[in-house]
């Protein structure tokens, strides 16, 4: 099979967020190959697709971060249902919240109809942040040294490449044996959890803390997207109902290996 010819992968919905376009480390190439590959009746764009901290400092745009916004503005254009709610780091595009531009609505918050009848309260994240509702300067210094684990990344991945091995995230790795980042997620999740609860959702999708996961908190849904910097994951419905997370770069890799198979 060419990589080049491979079949569509056809969702009901489609979850994404926390691409960060304006910095290096957004996987802009990576989000290209997986727009190109995947259909959806509604797509989501749950947060933090452009990154407005950067635009004073660091600011990284170049034809792929282009690339990307044509292609889900193409999309819109073509039929999918686009609703875009911004997160901290693009929060300037809460100004528009309850504009809708022809396909694409911008919203703060707005709830998911799933097939089975389920509803799904849809919002970012930060709102449950305590470091960027209540001390935003905490945040930042945050970020630069987030920076750096995303530099160590981008350059190990390189290296990665050159002896053709699929991508592999090092601050997503760091982040999951930190004991203080590991207990944040936990506490993240379950504010989360129970905002959906007393609204009386089944269940919750949001992005902001890079870390895909679908679990159960005593029959409340917890759905966390991930993001387009660290793992490359997407959540997506299926039209039979089901939820489940993709991890792009690893179905990226194993499209290549098996279409490397055929050729040879």
């Amino acid at each position: 099979m060419d990589i080049a010819t491979k079949p569509v992968l056809e969702y009901r919905t489609i979850f994404i967020s926390d691409i960060h376009l304006g910095t290096k480390g957004s996987q802009t190439e990576m989000l290209l190959d997986f727009l190109k590959n995947t259909e959806s009746k509604h797509l989501y764009l749950v947060g933090d697709i452009i990154d407005g901290w950067r635009m004073k400092r660091s600011w990284h745009w170049d034809q792929h971060h282009n690339d990307v916004i044509q292609k889900l503005l193409r999309k819109a254009r073509k039929g999918t249902r686009l609703t875009y709610i911004p997160g901290n780091h693009d929060e300037n595009f809460r100004d528009f919240t309850d504009y809708r531009f022809g396909n694409v609505s911008v919203l703060n918050e707005t709830i998911h109809h799933a097939v089975d009848g389920k509803k799904f309260l849809v919002l970012h994240g930060d709102q449950f942040d305590g470091i960027v509702l209540y001390a935003k300067w905490l945040a930042f210094i945050g970020d630069h040294a987030y920076i750096f684990a995303l530099f160590l990344n981008h350059w190990l991945n390189r290296m990665r490449r050159f002896f053709g091995l699929p991508y592999w995230s090092l601050s997503a790795y760091l982040k999951h044996r930190v004991k203080n980042a590991v207990k944040y997620i936990s506490s993240f999740e379950n504010a989360v959890v129970n905002a959906a609860r007393s609204k009386g959702m089944d269940g919750v999708i949001c992005g902001h803390i890079h870390t895909a996961e679908i679990r159960d908190y005593d029959g409340v849904l917890y759905m966390n997207d991930g993001d387009w910097v660290e793992s490359c994951t997407a959540l997506v419905e299926h039209f039979d109902g089901r939820f489940e997370i993709l991890n792009w770069s690893q179905i990226a890799h194993q499209q290549k290996s098996e279409a490397e198979i055929c050729d040879s």
